[in-house]
């Protein structure tokens, strides 16, 4: 897909995800990596929602500002996950309701947020780690999601909202969505008997990763 094309293909699944919900007003960014060495970004302060093709940011892995409106400060991140898991093309982080609610709550297993009770989250994100709480913009986060993205498909920054890469946009927005319905599962089964998925299956299913 050419460089118009993503640019299109952004533009339209941004405002698919604010339409539903996702995201609101000015807040989350997506990025897609155009090669090797340059990455298409939403702008700083850039509703999902009202996104055009010309405008994206478009950076490079040095994070130098090329082109388009000035990018999101949190580029930053996109650049250490693109460094350190080659295999990610495209990263959405959001604000969506469940999962920064979820993100807000003490005592979470730091190793996998969400203990596994549906077969399309093992498939699409696997295990979610939880990033301890940093200010948005702070360099850190980068440091950490570095640690994490060699071995992590998304990510939950603590207080803030998650973090999901795909091997392409779509499949970055098809993880993102899932994982934020699987939130909103585990709120709705909270305090009853949940049927959790046996470690035979989750080993089946890691190896059918979607």
């Amino acid at each position: 897909m050419n460089e118009q094309k993503q640019r299109e293909q952004l533009v339209s699944l941004a405002k698919s995800m604010f339409d539903r919900g996702y995201a609101t007003g000015g807040a989350g960014n997506i990025s897609v990596k155009v090669d090797d060495e340059l990455l298409l970004t939403t702008p700083t302060g850039s509703s999902l929602g009202r996104l055009a093709a010309e405008n994206l940011s478009l950076v490079n892995m040095d994070g130098e500002h090329l082109s388009g409106e000035k990018p999101s400060k949190e580029v930053t991140f996109h650049i250490e996950i693109y460094r350190h898991r080659p295999q990610a093309k495209a990263i959405v982080h959001l604000h969506s309701t469940y999962l920064t609610a979820l993100s807000c709550l003490d005592n979470l297993d730091r190793r996998n947020v969400i203990k596994p009770f549906t077969p399309y989250y093992v498939m699409r994100i696997g295990k979610l780690p939880l990033v301890d709480y940093l200010n948005p913009g702070d360099k850190r986060i980068g440091a950490e999601l570095a640690k994490l993205a060699p071995d992590y498909r998304a990510y939950l920054l603590a207080n803030h909202g998650p973090v999901v890469t795909g091997k392409d946009l779509l499949d970055a927005v098809d993880n993102a969505e899932e994982l934020e319905e699987t939130a909103k599962l585990y709120f709705l089964l909270r305090g009853g008997g949940v049927s959790y998925l046996t470690e035979e299956n989750i080993e089946i299913l890691t190896k059918k990763s979607v």
